[in-house]
């Protein structure tokens, strides 16, 4: 790699460096000729002139190296400038060793540098321009410099110096002005073209209002275009049997034909027919000979007064029943001829005159208006159709809430936009560099492009594949949407695409920050031009936001719905799901339980530890809690220093075990302090559903008196209603 960036380097700034050093050389004076060192200055002066002269030939041989060689190399991204400069201080240099060579600053030839610094200022980049005006001033500078500055020599350096100034800015402030009004003015009248058609086409259904998609059934993209095509097959065909009908009857012809172009160029078929005969060679293939090789060859028109057999090869048998007058006109598109328009009549009828050769002419004008008519309308609805998808992606994706839901929606928006058989989601985590595979979708019924396993879960550092890259630039790659090189990979090296032909990897960017990636891939060709990247890097901002939108309601949610210390679900939510459960435990007839915990004289561990050793206690005591129950149950801070734990389908001895281990636990756990390790003891009471109660707020209060019980016992205890309960009607009983 060091290698070829050398040889780059070399191979770009090499001519600019020489025709540097030969405008050193000029200015250092040595090609003044005169003097014991003659033969010295003609060497010089030679050297220079061949610089000059190979400056030009590599700027007439320049080709611009391709987008991706720039992408990827420093010396071919500044190619172009440089080859600029090159021509730039070679011409420099090679006017400056003329006008040494003639006289110095008395040389006729001087107005050769003004010519330089003119044309450098008007057709050269920036760059070459100023070092074209920074060389001949510096010359100038150099050449007062060796006559000792005196002041002849300083006046004429001078002077030089004002029209080399005056010729760059003149030029500079005149050309390139006039070129941007020429290109404005450019701008304006295609503005009003398109404006007046625009507003000639109203009545005519190219532009034509129809109903809105909601009104249409759902269309799969294939029957679209099949639709399309068909509609404008069957309206340029009707438009052409119309054509010939006119021409047939306004000519008195016998027969009116149009004969097409096959697609080698070399044979013609009948496209369409009006005749009074019956021997049309339908469908078969007219060779381009004879009288109808010669219009289509010569592009004009031909007309027989007698048509021989043979030259009316339209008809079965090549034109036996021929004999009449026949003419042919060229139907031209522009430059190229599409076909023929011919017409004949019956044998002994007048041979076709001017104006008949001229109502010939407006009819194949108008079987290409109708033609360019239909291309039109198809593009139109083809963009229609295509901006339809556009704006229900749109609309679901500003409908998605979840993550999940946004993901769906962005390769659902996608599909709308383009066929593709491979999408796939990364998110970008810049803390730690790295990038996920958060999502992907395969087309189902064909072999995947990439194994499923291989982008299941995949996390790959920020590396040189197309999504790092695409990440750090923010703009999608590859350029054209075909996948051009496979050696660079997408994700990492070990993932490789199989049998993809074009692929587009787009930025997810939100807040001017790529947050991730959508890579879209294809089997087949061309698949992403250029107004279907357009359209996709705008669904991909969406997609962005709509993640950002998402990642924001999950917080919003999470911190609506959880305890911020603890990370439980806070009061207020363990309410409302725990009516939930209990009314699908009564619906299903399975039973329930809650767990009510209070840390043990926790008032006393915040006044002696302080509270940061308080909060810390109650988050290790959520972490045990979090730990021992499933996800079906709610784990929940009811207040203070109180937990909650609501087991769904479990009865009363799973909940006492599960009380008991929770516990133990919360008993083996060892807080940090600086008065040494911290250990807590916690109080259970357990009320069981429905044994206990069957409504909710009975329930917890079955649960926060058996914890009563277990405190006011010596705590450190787990105790259920059941046997509060029993101890109490006990107590009953012995005072009764």
């Amino acid at each position: 790699m060091r290698v070829r960036s050398l040889e780059r380097a070399a191979r770009v700034a090499g001519g600019a460096t020489a025709s540097a050093l030969a405008c050193a050389l000029v200015a250092a004076g040595g090609t003044t000729w005169g003097g014991p060192a003659s033969h010295t200055a003609a060497a010089a002066t030679a050297w220079v002139t061949l610089v000059a002269i190979a400056a030009a030939v590599r700027r007439m041989r320049f080709t611009p190296p391709s987008a991706r060689l720039q992408r990827v190399s420093f010396w071919m991204r500044i190619a172009p400038a440089a080859i600029d400069i090159e021509v730039s201080l070679a011409l420099i240099a090679g006017c400056g060793a003329a006008v040494q060579a003639t006289g110095g600053q008395d040389s006729p030839l001087y107005p050769l540098v003004y010519g330089v610094v003119a044309f450098a200022a008007a057709f050269q980049t920036r760059a070459a321009a100023l070092l074209a005006i920074v060389g001949a001033l510096a010359l100038e500078a150099a050449a007062a410099a060796r006559a000792g500055f005196a002041p002849a020599a300083v006046a004429a350096a001078l002077l030089h110096a004002g029209f080399i100034t005056s010729a760059a800015l003149m030029h500079a402030l005149f050309l390139r002005g006039l070129f941007t009004r020429l290109r404005r003015d450019h701008a304006v009248r295609v503005e009003d073209e398109l404006r007046r058609r625009r507003e000639s086409s109203r009545d005519y259904r190219l532009i034509a209002a129809a109903l809105g998609a909601e009104s249409r059934g759902p269309r799969a993209r294939p029957d679209e275009e099949e639709a399309l095509v068909a509609g404008s097959a069957e309206v340029i065909g009707a438009s052409i049997v119309h054509t010939l009908d006119l021409v047939k009857r306004a000519l008195s012809a016998r027969t009116a034909v149009l004969l097409w172009l096959d697609e080698r160029g070399d044979g013609l078929r009948i496209k369409e027919a009006q005749t009074d005969v019956d021997w049309i060679a339908c469908g078969a293939r007219v060779p381009l000979a004879g009288a109808l090789g010669a219009a289509v060859r010569d592009r004009a028109l031909v007309s027989l007064p007698h048509a021989r057999p043979g030259q009316v090869p339209y008809y079965d048998g090549g034109g036996s029943e021929a004999g009449g007058p026949l003419v042919a006109l060229p139907v031209c598109d522009g430059p190229h001829v599409r076909g023929l328009l011919c017409a004949d009549r019956a044998p002994g009828a007048a041979a076709f005159g001017d104006r008949d050769a001229d109502f010939l002419a407006r009819a194949g004008q108008q079987i290409v208006h109708a033609i360019h008519a239909e291309h039109v309308f198809i593009a139109v609805e083809r963009a229609k159709y295509e901006h339809e998808r556009f704006y229900h992606a749109s609309a679901r994706l500003g409908r998605a809430l979840t993550l999940d839901q946004v993901m769906d929606t962005a390769f659902e928006a996608a599909s709308e936009i383009v066929d593709c058989d491979l999408a796939v989601i990364t998110l970008f985590q810049p803390e730690n560099r790295r990038h996920r595979v958060y999502s992907a979708r395969h087309r189902p019924g064909v072999p995947p492009l990439v194994g499923p396993l291989d982008l299941a879960g995949l996390e790959f550092r920020d590396n040189a594949g197309l999504v790092s890259m695409v990440v750090k630039n923010r703009h999608y790659l590859p350029a054209s949407g075909e996948l051009r090189d496979d050696a660079i990979p997408v994700w990492t090296r070990k993932v490789k695409l199989r049998g993809a032909e074009s692929l587009l990897v787009l930025p997810l960017v939100s807040a001017d920050e790529a947050i991730g990636t959508l890579t879209l891939a294809s089997r087949e060709r061309h698949r992403f031009r250029k107004d279907v990247r357009e359209m996709l890097g705008v669904i991909a901002n969406q997609v962005a936001t709509s993640l950002q939108n998402a990642m924001m309601y999950k917080k919003m949610e999470t911190m609506a719905t959880t305890d911020g210390l603890t990370g439980l679900t806070n009061h207020r939510t363990f309410q409302e799901r725990f009516a939930q459960l209990l009314e699908r435990s009564a619906r299903h007839g399975h039973k329930a339980a809650m767990l009510l915990l209070d840390i043990d004289h926790f008032k006393k561990v915040n006044d002696t530890y302080g509270h940061p050793i308080g909060d810390e206690v109650l988050r290790q005591v959520a972490q045990v809690l979090g730990k021992a129950v499933r996800v079906i149950d709610i784990p929940a801070r009811y207040g203070g220093e109180e937990f909650a734990v609501v087991l769904e389908s479990t009865d009363l001895p799973g909940a006492l075990n599960l009380a008991e281990r929770i516990r133990e636990d919360v008993g083996r756990l060892e807080v940090p302090t600086d008065k040494g390790p911290l250990t807590v003891t916690t109080s259970i009471g357990v009320a069981a559903f429905p044994d206990d109660a069957t409504e909710q707020p009975a329930l917890i209060e079955r649960a926060d008196m058996a914890l009563y019980h277990a405190k006011q016992g010596g705590r450190n205890r787990v105790v259920s209603y059941r046997d509060f309960s029993a101890e109490r009607s006990g107590k009953t009983r012995a005072a009764s």
